[in-house]
C-alpha cells in the first residue's frame, strides 16, 4: 500500500470544505479557508496545506475561534481601513476588506488595512498575490505566538512573524516572497516531529537553551530567528507595526491569551497596498520596465527569483494533482467521523 494519497485540487478543496463545515464554520469562513488551504497544497507548501485543517478544527473545538464571526469594516482615514474579525479566522476578514483596500490605494496611492482580533494560521503569499492581481504592490505582516527567541537569548519573545511582498508584473506571475523571520515556519518543525525526522541545528534550541536537532525538543524550547540579529530586528519591527501600532496583541500577549489551549495565534495583521500608477503617473510603463530589467539581471545569471519553485509546483499540481501522506489523510478523515 502506498504511503501517499493522490488528490486533485478540486478534491482538496471539497475535503477542506467538508471538514470545516462539519465543525461548525459558516459557509463564508469555510470557503475562504478552503481556498487558501488548497492554494498551499497546490504550491507544495506542505505545512500550510491540508495539514492546517487539524489546527483549524482544534482551535474551534477549544472554543477560542468564533466559527460564525462576521467581519466589520471601519474607515479610519482616506488611506486607512480597519477590519474587525471579531475573533474569527483572518481569511474572511481579508477577503472582506480587499476591495476597499484596493479602492483606497488607487485613490491615495498608498493604503493600509489593519485586521484586528483575528485568529491566523495561513501563509501570507495568497494575500499579497491577491493584491498584485489588482495591479497593486502589496506588503503583509503579522505576529503569532511567542515561539521564537531573540538573537543571543534563550527564551521565546517573538512569533514566527512572517513578512510578505508582491510586485505585479506585465505578464506571468508576480514577484513574490513570503518568509518567516524565524529560521523556519513553525509548521515545518511540527511536520518533522510527526514524522520522527531530525531538524537542522540552526532552527531551534531546546528548553535548556542548547541547539537541538530533535523536533520535539524544539517544540518545547524556542525557535531561532533567521540571520541572527537581522532577523531578530525584523521580528521586533513586525511586533511593533502589526501589534502595538494597530492596537492589537504582540506574540507574547497572544500566547498569554491562548492560556495553554494550543489554538491558532490571536492577534492583528497589517497589510499595505501601493498603486504604482499613482506613484509613477506618466512614467508608469518605464517604472515597470525598470523592474523587469532588475528581474532579468537576477535570472540572467542563473539565479532564481523567490517563489519560482512554488510556481513550478503549481503547474505540476494543476496537471497531476497533489500527494499527501496516508497518515495525515487518515487523521483528516477522522475529523469527518
Amino acid at each position: 500500500m502506498s504511503e501517499l494519497i493522490t488528490l486533485s485540487l478540486d478534491q482538496v478543496r471539497d475535503l477542506s470544505l467538508k471538514v470545516l463545515t462539519r465543525h461548525g464554520l459558516s459557509d463564508a469562513h469555510a470557503r475562504a479557508i478552503a481556498e487558501v488551504i488548497t492554494q498551499g497544497q497546490r504550491d507544495e507548501c506542505h505545512s500550510h496545506g491540508v495539514y492546517r485543517l487539524l489546527g483549524c478544527v482544534r482551535s474551534v473545538r477549544e472554543g477560542k475561534v468564533d466559527p460564525l464571526a462576521e467581519p466589520s469594516l471601519r474607515h479610519i482615514s482616506a488611506g486607512v481601513l480597519e477590519v474587525d474579525a471579531r475573533y474569527g479566522y483572518s481569511l474572511l476578514a481579508f477577503q472582506s476588506g480587499l476591495p476597499l483596500l484596493a479602492e483606497k490605494a488607487r485613490s491615495q496611492g498608498l493604503a493600509a488595512m489593519a485586521i484586528k482580533r483575528c485568529f491566523h494560521f495561513s501563509a501570507l503569499w495568497p494575500e499579497v498575490e491577491a493584491i498584485a492581481a489588482e495591479g497593486l504592490v502589496g506588503i503583509a505582516m503579522n505576529p503569532s505566538h511567542s515561539w521564537v527567541a531573540p538573537a543571543g537569548g534563550s527564551k521565546p519573545v517573538f512569533g514566527t512573524n512572517p513578512l510578505a511582498f508582491a510586485w505585479p508584473r506585465p505578464s506571468g506571475q508576480p514577484f513574490v516572497f513570503d518568509f518567516a523571520t524565524s529560521a523556519i515556519a513553525r509548521g515545518d518543525i511540527e511536520l518533522h516531529a510527526r514524522q520522527g525526522k531530525a531538524i537542522p541545528e540552526h532552527w531551534a534550541i531546546d528548553a535548556q537553551g542548547q541547539p537541538t536537532t530533535d523536533a520535539k525538543a524544539a517544540l518545547q524550547g524556542a525557535m531561532q530567528t533567521f540571520g541572527g540579529h537581522k532577523g531578530s530586528a525584523l521580528a521586533a519591527m513586525i511586533e511593533l507595526l502589526a501589534g502595538a501600532l494597530i492596537g492589537d496583541l504582540t506574540s507574547a500577549e497572544s500566547m498569554a491569551f491562548d492560556a495553554g489551549v494550543g489554538a491558532a495565534p490571536c492577534h492583528g495583521e497589517l497589510i499595505l497596498a501601493f498603486d504604482p500608477k499613482v506613484f509613477l503617473g506618466e512614467d508608469y510603463p518605464q517604472g515597470l520596465a525598470r523592474a523587469e530589467r532588475l528581474f532579468e539581471a537576477i535570472t540572467g545569471q542563473g539565479a532564481r527569483l523567490p517563489s519560482q519553485r512554488r510556481f513550478e509546483a503549481r503547474k505540476r499540481s494543476i496537471e497531476y494533482g497533489v500527494q499527501i501522506p496516508r497518515a495525515l489523510w487518515q487523521d483528516i478523515q477522522a475529523l469527518l467521523s
